[in-house]
């Protein structure tokens, strides 16, 4: 490409790198930055998924006890209780009245991440006097702020601008300690939330292949002169001008999106293709341009990036940011014939079944731990359906969040269904202080001061209090996941012990799932099967005969869901 040309077509405002196969916006700004005390730049990244359009919470995450009234607010397109194949799935049995809820019927692999300690939701998320619009309330979220709020920057821009200072980006970018862009969003659009105060954010336009990353590089001509100029600009007399200037800066700029292009490249090329099947399509019958998952690809890009062939040879980038649409379900939202189908169920479909491979994908890895994912949507929908099998815009809804530090359960309560919408019990920016807090390490003070401004009125946000970060972190994973699990899937000592005639069995499952109990000698060699069947969610007891089992020492081996246990058994005559 000539770099006349480059220049011309590129806009400081827009335009987009395009790896495996997926536009891509890189951070930049024009002006230096205040020189603020740095924060913690740990390993942890933060992936956003935004669900375009505004999610309908009460399809997703469905109430139990409420039932009855859930359905009659919206008789249309309520997902059945049970009955059929397709029934809500109940998330958790093990949950207050208040907060039990069920998932819709395609969000199985979610179901599954939660029984494993990967993901917790967070019930009626929303913010004061909610604005209802898409592009505002988009920005609303981006910015970090209020309805009446006006910034022109966003929490992550403000945040990777305190956590990188004293170093000046771009200017001081890329270096040996960060050669990787701070900030990557798959898509064409450049989000105000990676905007910082005072700068300008830019990316700049590349071809690629759109299957294999690795032929980024190659498919550029470079960026050859014409001739004019060894810098392709004007004389030097003009070099001090303002316009001599702006130009070092937009040339300078395309110097580094050329050496991020290299560097991603290099890292794509080192990296090995997932272990893991990524869902391609939805299984069942999908409305027209929804059967494809439009998240598979774009997760398995972020995997690959931050693996780099391992050995910590992948990128640093903190935050990624991609998007699944299809979420503004005025009409159509279900199928007229089953509420069960339709774009609201496959959307639903997409993000689950990809978050889950997403997750085994980074295990198999080994970034599980290094990563975190959190899902935002504009607003949610109204309680009651309308007319056309849809919903309208509406307030507060369920936010997810995925990952071993995710503090798995549900936090807050069934909405009030006698209300038009879904009141809020928390505002969104207690998530955001929470991430930036225990995730990002991020003090107290620079987060209330700097990025999310806490004290932007005289020290109260909308309801006159303060923004207090939610316990929605876990600190210790291995610890708090494994008691997690061992309150919802448990096998109790057999008794009595010793036995001679016959033993009881009793364990609990939290979801409907295959249970196997085998009873072996010491040695090992196959004795008896006691269970093997797939059972409901709840406490199970079974007496198994032994009085035609010889006397001695026995293992009983129990495998259902996340657990596996083995205990002893002595039989005596």
């Amino acid at each position: 490409m000539k770099r006349r040309h480059f220049l011309r077509n590129t806009l400081l405002t827009g335009g987009s790198l395009t790896l495996g196969g997926f536009p891509i916006n890189l951070l930049a700004q024009e002006s230096q930055l205040s020189k603020l005390a740095a924060t913690s730049t740990n390993d942890r990244v933060l992936i956003i998924l935004q669900m375009h359009g505004g999610n309908d919470g009460l399809n997703s995450v469905i109430p139990i006890d409420e039932y009855d009234q859930y359905y009659s607010r919206r008789a249309n397109i309520a997902i059945p209780k049970n009955g059929t194949n397709r029934a809500l799935i109940e998330l958790d049995s093990t949950l207050p009245s208040e907060a039990k809820v069920g998932l819709h019927p395609d969000m199985g692999a979610m179901k599954q991440l939660y029984d494993y300690g990967r993901l917790g939701i967070v019930q009626g998320v929303s913010y004061t006097n909610n604005n209802g619009s898409h592009f505002r309330g988009r920005d609303i979220w981006f910015m970090g702020g209020g309805a009446n709020d006006y910034f022109s920057s966003g929490w992550i821009g403000r945040y990777l601008q305190q956590a990188y200072q004293p170093q000046i980006y771009p200017d001081d970018f890329p270096n040996a300690a960060m050669q990787d862009p701070l900030a990557i969003e798959l898509g064409s659009d450049v989000s105000l939330v990676f905007h910082q105060n005072g700068n300008i954010p830019a990316s700049i336009s590349l071809g690629g292949n759109p299957d294999t990353f690795a032929d980024l590089v190659d498919s550029l001509e470079g960026f050859v002169d014409e001739g004019i100029d060894p810098r392709g600009k004007p004389p030097v007399a003009l070099d001090n001008s303002p316009y001599g200037k702006e130009m070092d800066w937009i040339l300078g700029l395309e110097d580094k999106t050329d050496d991020y292009a290299q560097r991603l490249s290099q890292v794509w090329d080192a990296s090995s293709e997932s272990s893991v099947t990524y869902p391609e399509t939805y299984p069942f019958n999908a409305p027209k341009n929804a059967k494809r998952n439009p998240l598979s690809g774009q997760l398995q890009l972020i995997a690959r990036l931050l693996d780099g062939g391992g050995a910590g040879q992948g990128v640093k980038t903190k935050v990624f940011l991609l998007r699944i649409g299809g979420f503004d379900t005025h009409a159509e939202q279900v199928e007229n014939y089953d509420p069960t189908m339709g774009v609201h169920a496959t959307q639903m479909y997409h993000i689950s079944a990809a978050m889950k491979a997403f997750q085994d994908d980074l295990k198999a890895r080994g970034l599980e731990e290094r990563v975190l994912t959190m899902t935002t949507s504009e607003f949610g929908r109204r309680i009651g359906s309308n007319g056309s099998y849809g919903t309208d815009h509406g307030t507060g809804a369920p936010m997810f969040l995925f990952g071993p530090y995710a503090k798995s359960g549900v936090l807050g309560n069934v909405p009030n269904l006698d209300l038009s919408n879904v009141e809020m019990q928390y505002d969104f920016k207690q998530i955001y202080a929470a991430i930036l807090k225990d995730w990002f390490e991020v003090d107290d003070a620079t987060i209330q001061n700097d990025i999310l401004f806490r004290d932007y009125r005289n020290g109260a946000d909308d309801n006159g209090g303060t923004y207090e970060p939610l316990d929605i972190i876990d600190s210790n994973i291995i610890t708090s996941v494994n008691e997690f699990i061992k309150d919802k899937f448990y096998m109790k000592p057999c008794y009595p012990n010793p036995a001679k005639d016959q033993v009881t069995f009793t364990y609990r499952i939290n979801s409907h799932t295959s249970v196997r109990l085998m009873l072996s000698d010491i040695h090992g060699r196959y004795s008896s099967t006691i269970v093997d069947e797939i059972k409901q969610p709840g406490e199970h007891q079974i007496t198994f005969p032994i009085n035609n089992l010889p006397a001695g020492q026995y293992i009983y081996n129990f495998q259902a869901g996340p657990i596996r246990e083995s205990n002893k058994l002595t039989i005596i005559k």
